[in-house]
């Protein structure tokens, strides 16, 4: 077994799920968590597993954190200490604000903002005891601009306090020897929006096409290297320049 460990929460589909597979594929030790996508995730497993690399598949809403510690003591459990985090999961809604609801506002802010700090806290003793950790939270392009934004307004908010979140744990735990980034992507071609919105939005991207997922995994392979030991507290915008 691999003396890497990542766990890579929303592991099952689109971005995430690339990533898991792409760090089994480079030696690594995989746990993902599902919410709701169970033969998703099975399917990610087998992809694991086909790379010849321990994993594991859980089920854990990462939004509550009673939830988010067990996944953390089950994967510390079977594979070992926690090397590398992943904050994958951040499901999105479009609703005009004035009819946004509690519930809708609350769960953008609960698996966006919140499930990345329950799990960078949980994940942190482990790095800390090995002198070595990589955490990557996904924000969104344009995050970092105070901008209105009536349709997507609590995701952007949470994606926005990610950043703010990925640069103070970055500061905090650099003495440790534990890196904290941001990736923002614009439009991925990852599966999960549709398509006729995705195409509509190319004549807006400076690099006149659409992202791809292994556009994604590229950057967290930089971000996780040795390489990269020294990027702390950053954002990379992966857009094509779009959102700037």
């Amino acid at each position: 077994m691999s003396s890497q460990v990542a766990l890579v929460t929303g592991g099952a589909r689109g971005i995430p799920r690339a990533i898991a597979v792409d760090l089994a594929k480079n030696g690594w030790s995989v746990a993902i968590c599902y919410r709701k996508s169970k033969e998703d995730a099975e399917n990610t497993l087998a992809e694991i597993h086909g790379a010849n690399a321990y994993g594991m598949a859980l089920q854990a809403d990462v939004s509550d954190p009673l939830q988010c510690k067990s996944l953390v003591d089950s994967v510390r459990q079977d594979l070992g200490p926690i090397t590398a985090l992943i904050n994958g999961a951040g499901p999105y809604h479009r609703v005009p604000i004035l009819k946004e609801t509690p519930e809708g506002w609350r769960e953008m802010f609960d698996h966006n903002l919140h499930a990345a700090f329950y799990m960078s806290q949980l994940v942190v003793p482990d790095m800390q005891s090995q002198k070595f950790g990589r955490i990557i939270n996904f924000a969104m392009a344009n995050a970092d601009r105070i901008m209105a934004q009536p349709m997507v307004t609590a995701h952007f908010i949470a994606k926005s306090g990610l950043l703010i979140l990925t640069r103070t744990l970055g500061k905090k735990l650099a003495p440790h020897g534990i890196t904290v980034n941001a990736i923002s992507p614009g439009f991925i071609d990852s599966g999960s929006a549709d398509a006729d919105e995705m195409d509509s939005m190319l004549p807006k991207i400076p690099a006149g096409r659409l992202g791809s997922v292994e556009d994604a995994v590229q950057s967290v392979r930089w971000l996780m290297s040795k390489e990269a030991e020294y990027v702390n507290g950053s954002n990379i915008h992966l857009s094509g320049g779009w959102g700037m």
